[in-house]
């Protein structure tokens, strides 16, 4: 039996995510980090969103859906955010794959509050942190205590891209309305729930943003 489109929906646009994810963190890794341990430590994570990649798309199988059909309505949008806020130094791309990153990831556990408790479960091993969190915190709040000026420029950079990436999400939403019924309940008053969804979203980043001395 094929689960409904919205989740098939949650668990495509995660799974793309993911993969964009190590993409992109492997190639930060690569082109990006100032020394060989810097590259390691952003590979393992990579590998580590590679792992939740798979995760999903085995998931997606085993509910009778097409992985690959699953993700390709969300390749456009993703890849259209990532384009859009290439970082260009260590200092920025550390900063996206913490603060930019973690803005997106809030969006789908908000989604993620209806599945059922075993789909739940999955999707909160796929969101955990895995080190992202501490890797990018110790590396940027010690940047900053070398060059203080550089913190000005870090967080327009950071402000930008929570910009793009609620920009994005307000066009997957639009896009995809089981999707968007997950993130808002048909039954409930739709401008009190965005309301407190949005409010949750900017405590969260308020945190990280603290988190990095920002």
């Amino acid at each position: 039996m094929k689960e409904s489109p919205g989740v098939v929906d949650l668990l495509g646009v995660l799974a793309y995510a993911e993969l964009s994810a190590f993409a992109r963190m492997t190639e930060d890794a690569a082109t990006l980090a100032p020394s060989l341990t810097d590259r390691a430590a952003l590979s393992e994570l990579a590998v580590a969103e590679y792992a939740h990649f798979r995760l999903l798309r085995d998931q997606l199988a085993e509910l009778g859906a097409d992985p690959e059909e699953a993700m390709s309505p969300f390749v456009a949008a993703l890849d259209g955010w990532h384009a859009q806020t290439a970082p260009g130094d260590w200092l920025e791309a550390l900063v996206k794959a913490y603060v930019g990153e973690g803005i997106a990831l809030d969006f789908y556990r908000e989604a993620a509050r209806r599945l059922d408790p075993p789909l739940a479960k999955l999707v909160d091993v796929v969101l955990a942190d895995e080190g992202r969190s501490q890797f990018a915190v110790e590396r940027v709040r010690a940047a900053l205590e070398a060059d203080p000026v550089a913190a000005g420029r870090l967080a327009l950079w950071a402000r930008r891209l929570v910009g793009e990436a609620l920009s994005q999400g307000q066009r997957v939403a639009a896009a995809r309305p089981e999707l968007a019924r997950m993130l808002v309940p048909a039954d409930a008053d739709d401008q009190a729930e965005i309301s407190r969804m949005f409010a949750r979203l900017t405590e969260e980043h308020g945190k990280r943003m603290t988190a990095l001395g920002l």
